[in-house]
């Protein structure tokens, strides 16, 4: 059996409409689509990428990246190339195409005279776990609360990225009740932001929303280094994810994670 046709393609303005942007493809009415559309059309023109992966011309998968100076994660990389995203679904898993976009991406860095490419990973949920970038050579750099790691591989000599220090500080700047933080990076956040405004109302807690409008917002002041979304409580962060109403209810319920 021949091996499928693999095309790896670069969604930019002047093919997103068209294209997509791989996630909510089939949603192009909702909220999250237009904040994600919104999204990009401000951050291609400071040099984020988005590449999708195609076999036998159905998409795959993708990556998203962007220069340190401009990245939406929390994390201090001056000269690195800061990867958002790697993603492979359903059939697509498996068959080396994370490998062939963390190739791309790692080329495109290189290409540009960058000092290497950092990824923010975490063993639970919403970002890319280890094992891929530790068999390309990556190696973990920092660590960040809950449950955070920063892998780098380095080109050069350059001083390693890393993570801020002042979690605490970011968290309790929020003030008291729940604040929603969210940006349009990933589609998701759109739907996962007002329904947890729906059910603080619900649940008779205090909320507020507060949409970063920059990459450097989301670096400087995000209570957690994933950067585009975060749930705080009276100046504590709860999750740093999209969470359904069910868990959203039973964490209000049980406070902040420690």
């Amino acid at each position: 059996m021949s091996e499928p046709t693999v095309e790896i393609v670069t969604v930019d303005a002047g093919s997103v409409d068209r294209l997509g942007f791989f996630c909510y493809k089939s949603k192009p009415k909702s909220d999250g689509y237009r904040a994600k559309r919104a999204w990009l059309e401000q951050c291609f023109d400071e040099g984020l990428t988005l590449k999708v992966i195609y076999a036998e011309g159905w998409p795959r998968g993708i990556i998203e990246y962007a220069p340190g100076e401009h990245t939406w994660r929390a994390v201090q990389a001056h000269g690195y190339t800061v990867i958002h995203c790697l993603w492979v679904v359903g059939q697509g898993k498996g068959k080396g195409y994370g490998s062939h976009l963390l190739a791309e991406c790692e080329a495109a860095a290189r290409q540009a005279g960058q000092h290497g490419v950092a990824v923010v990973i975490t063993l639970r949920t919403w970002l890319p776990g280890s094992r891929l970038f530790l068999r390309r050579g990556y190696e973990r750099v920092d660590e960040a609360p809950p449950c955070f790691e920063l892998l780098v591989k380095r080109f050069d000599g350059a001083p390693l990225p890393s993570f801020p220090n002042n979690w605490e500080e970011r968290a309790m700047a929020f003030g008291p009740g729940l604040t929603i933080v969210h940006s349009g990076q990933c589609p998701y956040n759109a739907a996962t932001a007002r329904m947890a405004l729906e059910t603080a109302a619900q649940s008779g807690t205090k909320a507020r929303m507060v949409e970063l409008a920059d990459a450097a917002q989301a670096r400087q002041q995000s209570p957690s280094a994933y950067g585009s979304f975060a749930l705080v409580l009276d100046g504590r962060l709860l999750t740093y994810h999209p969470v359904g109403q069910k868990e959203l209810l039973e964490v209000l319920a049980a406070g902040p994670a420690k």
